[in-house]
Parts: structure tokens; sequence; C-alpha cells
């Protein structure tokens, strides 16, 4: 069996998250402590009562979603639960999977993210930025799309999901115009998501810039685990490249399709989706039947999959 873990991003927070796992691992709301210590506010107390719409600002869902995806790790470690050989995180997953690997500081990651959301938020003021999910067009008609709809405005292709799940975006009219051209085109659906930043596209460059600067005074190690990164599906072991390949990931494509083709290729036979929610799960389904893939985010996932690995290891 050839394990890997990947992380979700944003999108699979909620309120409430994790707090059945917390009730039995300590180790949950001892990472929580860490990161709120290190944010100067409660983190634990907004993921668990809210209000939604504070969780969901993206300079705190980027640090609660790393905490989270940390805290599931921290478990399944204390549990014994096998090592894979390579991981990958979704967006800002790939910071999550980068502390997992020991790249990363916890603490460090954790305002890391907080100013890459603020960092985002200030390139592009609120309503002027969205994104859009595009269901069942081909990847180049899409593209296709997007090009129709600039009219000198920035609209792009920026997460390949899967398979005929492409989610774009840029300048809110410029977005709007896309999705309908996808449904002219015949997208079974193509719907506005509720975001209010259009990542991963050129409108991200300012904050890529400062993201940069900060991440100049961030520490990091070699993996001690392959981390496949977003934006050219690669390994990197040197920190230097590491950042380089993060600076340029917020605005590029997501290659999620082709990370899971890739660790298919390398031999992967298992997965494991660690954090909130399941978003990724259903992702890799659909781009690869092959590869077992298994959630854990509360109690009974992860007692059910470490029993899985296990019953693949005998």
């Amino acid at each position: 069996m050839a394990l890997a873990f990947v992380f979700p991003g944003q999108g699979s927070q909620s309120v409430g998250m994790l707090a059945d796992l917390a009730e039995k691992h300590s180790v949950v709301k001892h990472t929580f402590d860490s990161a709120s210590n290190a944010l100067g506010y409660d983190l634990w107390n907004i993921v668990q009562a809210g209000p939604e719409i504070q969780l969901n600002q993206t300079d705190i869902t980027q640090p609660a979603m790393l905490t989270a995806g940390v805290a599931v790790w921290r478990v399944w470690e204390e549990m014994h639960g096998a090592l894979p050989t390579v991981m990958a995180g979704h967006s800002l997953g790939e910071y999550t999977a980068l502390v997992c690997a020991g790249c990363l500081l916890f603490e460090d990651a954790v305002t890391l993210v907080a100013d890459r959301g603020r960092f985002m938020q200030e390139a592009v003021p609120v309503g002027e930025g969205a994104m859009a999910a595009i269901l069942g067009l081909d990847d180049e008609v899409v593209k296709q799309a997007c090009e129709q709809a600039s009219q000198g405005d920035v609209v792009q292709a920026v997460n390949f999901n899967s398979p005929g799940q492409v989610v774009i975006a840029g300048n809110t009219r410029a977005v709007e115009r896309a999705v309908e051209n996808a449904k002219q085109a015949g997208a079974k659906r193509a719907v506005m998501l509720p975001v209010s930043v259009p990542s991963h596209c050129q409108l991200m460059e300012p904050a890529a810039h400062y993201l940069a600067e900060r991440l100049q005074k961030v520490d990091m190690k070699v993996p001690s685990i392959d981390v496949l990164n977003n934006v050219d599906v690669q390994v990197e072991a040197d920190p230097d490249a590491i950042k380089d390949a993060l600076v340029r990931q917020l605005g590029n494509p997501v290659q999620w399709v082709k990370t899971i083709q890739k660790m298919a290729a390398t031999g992967v036979d298992t997965m494991v989706e660690c954090g909130p929610g399941k978003v990724l799960v259903g992702l890799n389904k659909r781009i690869d039947k092959k590869i077992t893939t298994i959630a854990v985010y509360s109690n009974d996932t992860i007692e059910q999959a470490l029993q899985a690995i296990k019953g693949e290891d005998a």
C-alpha cells in the first residue's frame, strides 16, 4: 500500500467542526490554543460558536482551516496511524501539508496564512472580485468562455478540481459574463460562489508581492515527507523553491487533477483527506476511481480509517 494525505482549503469550514474529536482528544484543543496565542484572539471560540460570517472572513478562515487540519493530523499521529509517502493540499491546504511534513512551524504558519488572507482581501475590494464553479464542460471550453467574457477585465480558470469541474475567478462583471457563456456552451451548472476574494487569478498579484516579502521572514526546513505543490505539481526540497511555489500559487491555477494523477502514477492507492469535510474525497473519486479515498475529521471516521488501512497492510 502507498498512502497519501491531502488537506482541504477554504470552503470546508463549518461552525462546530471537530467538536466531537476535541472531546476525546485533548491535542485538538491544545492545537487551537497555540493558534489563538499566536493570533491574539480565541480561534476555538469562533470555530465552535461562530458567527458563521466571522468564520468565513478569509483572514480567519485560513488559520482556522490550517489549525483544524493540523489538529486532525496530530490525533492521527497520537493513534499511531500509518505515515504517508506523499502529501498535498488544495490551495490553502498546501500550507497545512507543509506544517505536517515538518517544513513549517505551526505557530509561524498560523500567522502567515492569516496575513495571506488579509493580503488577498486587500488586493481586491469586496464586491469587485468573484469566483464561480462551472460543471460539465471540458477545460478548454471553460477557458474559451473566460476569454470571450474578459472584455478588458480579468477572468480565468483557476481551480482544475476534477474532470468537468472548473472554478473561475476574476473581476465580478467578467465572471458573471463567463458564467452566461458557460451556460450557453452547455454547462450542467454554472454558479457564483459565496466568496469575497478571487483566488489564484491575476488580480492576486499585489497580494503575491506582499506574501513574498512576508515569506522572507519565515524559517523553513526540508520536508520530512514529500509535498506536491499546486502550481507545478512538483516536490521541492529546497525552502527557497517551496516559498517561490507558494508565491506563484496565489496568482496561478490549482492543478488538483494533475496532482492526483501524479500520485496515482507514482503508485498511491490509498488517500486520506485530513481535516474538516470530505470535499477532496468527492473530487478524487472523479479523478481516479482506483484510489481508495477516506475522509478523517471525527472520532468515527478516524477509527474507520485506521482499521481500513491496517486491513490493507495485513
